[in-house]
């Protein structure tokens, strides 16, 4: 039996990890160090040291996070919702923990409770620990971890959140359900009337499908809905979607109402236009 989980392998004396993203390509990455690896409850978890991309968060052999560029998906999911609340003081987030959504969320002083749905507390004990980077060793009084289902969590809820970010990983097995016209359905009804929701949806290059079958969703039960980009390079095909469900702003000008949050990638540039899509995604989403 080999020391070593399925996922990595030893080359000539190298170690890689090898991520199967879909039957026609493997994504692989050279490994300095296994700093962690263990089984949960619910997943395999490990934190490698990379050569390319730092300390890297994988789970079940996916890479979901890195130290390089972790942030760039962190913030746009974050910093787009929160910048077009006007005044976001009660955030719900789900999924997210390697803790960089929460860190990003704290960053707001007008933010007087965030609930972070984590099913896996294993992951968010990780990432505390080896994964400082992304996490930023959150420590903030208002952040609530709770260790449950989100799927669950969202169904009894009504009327209770100023903003919502899932920040879910792939669509396969458990998370699938964060993808369901039902969940996106107790989304809205949490939120309050002018309530603002994100989520990721997927590479626009290889996922198409996702993407659409997202946007559809979310823009049938919000009067606003919008999808925004960012390229991370970590994440196949580097063009990343993101939809963005609002019951009462529009996302325009937005970048007028962007203040400085000592963020790495995001600034008023970017917040004014992740929303221009490029063309093929235009007629796609028609």
């Amino acid at each position: 039996m080999s020391k070593f989980p399925s996922y990595i392998q030893e080359v000539d004396g190298e170690l890689w990890l090898t991520e199967d993203e879909r039957d026609n390509m493997k994504l692989s990455y050279r490994v300095k160090d296994i700093i962690f690896a263990e089984q949960s409850p619910f997943q395999h978890v490990m934190i490698l040291d990379t050569y390319d991309f730092g300390r890297t968060l994988v789970l079940d052999g996916v890479v979901q996070t890195t130290s390089v560029d972790g942030y760039i998906y962190n913030e746009m999911i974050s910093h787009i919702p929160m910048t077009l609340h006007p005044n976001p003081k009660t955030v719900l987030i789900i999924g997210g923990g390697d803790c960089g959504v929460a860190k990003e969320v704290t960053k707001y002083d007008q933010v007087e409770h965030i609930d972070m749905v984590e099913i896996d507390k294993f992951v968010v004990d990780v990432s505390l620990k080896y994964l400082p980077e992304v996490s930023g060793n959150l420590s903030d009084e208002r952040v609530n971890f709770i260790y449950t289902d989100g799927v669950k969590f969202v169904q009894e809820l009504e009327n209770k959140y100023d903003v919502i970010i899932i920040d879910s990983s792939d669509p396969v097995g458990p998370a699938e359900q964060l993808f369901s016209e039902e969940f996106y359905q107790n989304l809205h009804k949490a939120l309050k009337p002018d309530g603002v929701m994100v989520c990721q949806s997927q590479s626009p290059a290889f996922h198409m499908d996702v993407t659409k079958q997202t946007y559809q969703r979310i823009n049938n039960l919000f009067p606003i809905t919008s999808i925004y980009t960012a390229v991370v390079p970590t994440y196949p095909g580097g063009l990343w979607s993101f939809t963005l469900g609002s019951k009462k702003y529009e996302p325009k000008n937005l970048g007028e109402k962007w203040q400085d949050k000592s963020t790495k990638y995001v600034n008023q540039g970017i917040v004014e236009s992740c929303f221009v899509l490029p063309e093929f995604m235009k007629n796609n989403l028609k």
